[in-house]
């Protein structure tokens, strides 16, 4: 969780600082420069969405597994689980 917000904090000193060179001149250019930094924002923010989505999904069967590995080991011990 620390890497992800030292990742973002770098990124944002990098790609979205007010007193970056290349601040914009005109309309057209701040225009550009909002739709670029929007987009920036939005792909990092996918990106982050899909890393969480992965590790609930690893989480997910990692827990299924444990569940298997809990029952196989009341088995073995002769214990009946819980009714479900």
């Amino acid at each position: 969780m620390t890497d992800m917000k030292n990742e973002l904090d770098s990124d944002l000193d990098q790609n979205y600082s007010l007193n970056s060179n290349a601040d914009p001149k005109n309309m057209q250019e701040l225009t550009i420069y909002v739709q670029n930094l929007l987009q920036n924002v939005q792909d990092k923010f996918q990106t982050m969405s899909d890393q969480i989505i992965t590790r609930i999904d690893d989480m997910g069967n990692r827990i299924d597994d444990l569940e298997k590995s809990i029952a196989d080991l009341m088995n073995q011990a002769g214990v009946e689980g819980p009714e479900k």
